[in-house]
């Protein structure tokens, strides 16, 4: 009991050494925080979504979320912000057709994920009102990607595969466009074989023999 009562007295006494007016803002709301805006972008969409919503199935005030960001547009934008610059390693196997073959898998699999299937083309139709939401989103699916395709070019590029003027930025378009198409456009399956032999079109369509 005093060792509880010991910990309560060393909070209360690191709050009391906060600047003024500042909020000490728990890790762990955070993180509830930013995972609830997944969920709740995916069960109602960004128009429906409010600070209200997250808050409840954060299981937070809605003061704490209020603390962090002042909107919900801001919310979503840090969230995808901070997906961004996690990046996805450059696969390196070795050859083109295999890191290419590797990138598509991962890529396929996230947009297989019932999560991103709602929330993409959601967010890609708030990006057309939204100037803010279109460059968050640039970042995100593009430009977040577009340094893992320059490493897979220069790499091939090294081993003699790829001629040194291939545009990394069409190997990205190449790459990814087809799958954005099938799984979030079209919403259709990634027939067996389907990866192995768009990997295969991908290299060729770069240059590779």
């Amino acid at each position: 009991m005093a060792k509880d009562g010991t910990d309560s007295e060393r909070e209360t006494a690191a709050q009391r050494r906060a600047p003024a007016g500042a909020a000490v803002l728990r890790e762990d709301k955070t993180a509830a925080i930013r995972a609830a805006v997944f969920e709740e972008l995916a069960a109602v969409g960004f128009a429906r979504m409010s600070i209200e919503g997250i808050a409840r199935r954060a299981g937070v005030g809605k003061t704490a979320v209020y603390r962090r960001w002042r909107s919900k547009l801001h919310l979503v934008l840090d969230v995808v912000s901070a997906v961004a610059a996690a990046g996805l390693p450059a696969p390196d196997t070795g050859s083109l057709r295999g890191d290419v073959r590797m990138l598509l898998e991962v890529a396929a699999r996230a947009l297989r994920h019932p999560m991103a299937s709602q929330i993409i083309p959601d967010l890609l139709a708030e990006a057309a009102r939204s100037p803010e939401m279109a460059t968050a989103l640039k970042t995100a699916l593009h430009d977040s990607q577009e340094g893992v395709a320059a490493a897979v070019v220069a790499r091939a590029v090294e081993r003699g595969e790829l001629p040194d003027d291939v545009d990394s930025r069409l190997a990205l378009d190449l790459m990814t466009g087809p799958l954005y198409w099938r799984l979030l456009v079209v919403r259709d399956e990634v027939p067996k074989g389907y990866l192995d032999a768009l990997s295969h079109s991908v290299a060729v369509a770069l240059g590779a023999e």
